[in-house]
Parts: structure tokens; C-alpha cells; sequence
């Protein structure tokens, strides 16, 4: 199997509850066509303080250029390849690269050929 394979079917595991991850409905980007998330923890999980999101990216698809205003955003590429446009610099995107975005800092990503898995974390909670 392979590793996004094994995130998509994986669990959260907290002291109070497990939650598969395959019970998760995946979600349609509202802006971006070709992005799909699955909310893993939300806001109304941790009060507010962060929340942790699968993204899939459709091959050569993208999330076009924004900004989160008042949340850091990381991601951390689980499959495939692209590139993300971070403050203006053009980080490669492929298995094991990690990106941090702080608040306020323009970002985009543009998955390649193969689509673009990645976990995104945001602090505080994006949603």
C-alpha cells in the first residue's frame, strides 16, 4: 500500500476517542477546483488552537496565490510532486519536504503530473 493509501484509511488516536480517517468525507475546495480536504481536527476539536487537514490536488491543479491572515500554515508532503510559491520563493514539493507559511505571507501550490498529497496544519484552527 502506498503511504498516502495508508494516510487516507489512517486514525486519530486521542486519550477520548479514535476516529478512522475513511469515516471522514472528503470535501471540495470552495474556491480552488481539484482540491479536496478532509478536516481531520477542527476547531471546535482543540478550542480554537489548531487544526490539521488532508489535501489531495488533482494533477496540475492548484490552490492559487493567498493569504491566511492571522494563521501559521505548514505542509508536509506525503505523495507526489509540485511546487509551492512561498513569500516569492519556489520550493520544490515531493515526499518528506515540509513548508511553513507564517501569518500574513502569500502562498500558492501547483501540483505536477502525478497530483499532490499533503497534511496542512493551522495555528490557530483554520476551520
Amino acid at each position: 500500500m502506498d503511504t498516502f493509501a495508508l494516510f487516507d484509511n489512517g486514525k486519530l488516536v486521542l486519550p477520548e476517542k479514535e476516529v478512522g480517517f475513511a469515516e471522514i468525507e472528503w470535501s471540495k475546495h470552495s474556491t480552488f477546483a481539484g482540491v479536496e480536504l478532509k478536516h481531520i481536527i477542527t476547531a471546535k476539536d482543540t478550542e480554537g488552537m489548531f487544526s490539521y487537514h488532508l489535501v489531495r490536488i488533482a494533477p496540475d491543479c492548484n490552490i492559487g496565490n493567498h493569504i491566511h491572515e492571522t494563521q501559521l500554515e505548514t505542509h508536509e508532503v506525503i505523495k507526489g510532486n509540485g511546487r509551492c510559491v512561498n513569500a516569492g520563493s519556489i520550493i520544490s514539493y515531493e515526499p518528506g519536504t515540509i513548508s511553513i507559511m507564517p501569518a500574513g505571507t502569500a502562498h500558492e501550490v501547483h501540483a505536477g503530473s502525478e497530483g499532490l498529497y499533503l497534511f496542512a496544519k493551522f495555528m490557530p484552527a483554520l476551520c
